[in-house]
């Protein structure tokens, strides 16, 4: 299965995590549709993370698919399977982060918050350190935030054991939701590879995380 190209951004991000420029911002001029080097990277839209950067990806390389938390949803499923069967990529990089804003709430508290919950308003406004400002309103969508399991850490808050966890249960969801998915295949010669990561936006580090393993629990 193949592997080249992950293993080489391992490699890329080392000297990025020591202070070396690896990525090329220049424009290269004109290129074809499909990525270079059959990547797809599936990222948090977190400010800190310039993953061309991170991992010495240069124009034309990968598709880079980023949301909030880096999450495995049915719009990231619909991405990589275009993204494989009709545009030839066979790698995919799955990358959350420490700090992440995804950590410090749920689901239900976000959405009465939203709706005009005075106890949900105060605590969201606590979490992010700004008034919290309902709209006071419900709407069918998003069905879901997809806040990541576990109990609630401080919005930003310092690594520590628990939070590595949480975003570990995380990153192997969207690893077994991509692996196991129907239409994107693990075996034969149209087989693709999914490497799930943390980066750590204190140290520039990329830190893979095993797989199979635990998922997480609610609470």
């Amino acid at each position: 299965m193949a592997n080249k190209h992950t293993d080489q951004y391992l490699e890329n991000n080392k000297k990025y995590a020591s202070g070396q420029a690896v990525h090329n911002a220049a424009y290269p001029g004109k290129q074809p549709i499909n990525p270079d080097k059959h990547v797809a990277v599936v990222a948090c839209m977190d400010a800190r993370l310039d993953v061309e950067d991170l991992l010495g990806l240069q124009t034309g390389d990968a598709h880079i698919i980023r949301n909030a938390g880096g999450v495995v949803t049915d719009d990231t499923i619909r991405c990589l399977i275009i993204s494989h069967h009709l545009l030839n990529t066979n790698e995919i990089i799955l990358i959350h982060h420490t700090r992440c804003g995804m950590l410090a709430f749920t689901d239900d508290l976000l959405k009465a918050g939203l709706e005009g919950d005075p106890a949900a308003e105060k605590l969201l406004g606590q979490a992010t350190k700004r008034k919290f400002t309902s709209c006071g309103k419900s709407a069918s969508m998003p069905s879901a935030f997809h806040a990541f399991r576990g109990k609630l850490e401080p919005l930003d808050g310092e690594r520590n054991a628990q939070q590595t966890e949480r975003l570990e249960w995380d990153v192997r969801r969207g690893m077994s939701s991509i692996l196991n998915h129907p239409w994107i295949p693990t075996s034969g010669p149209d087989a693709v590879t999914v490497r799930g990561f943390i980066y750590d936006v204190d140290t520039g580090k990329l830190e893979e995380v095993s797989y199979p393993g635990p998922m997480g629990t609610f609470g």
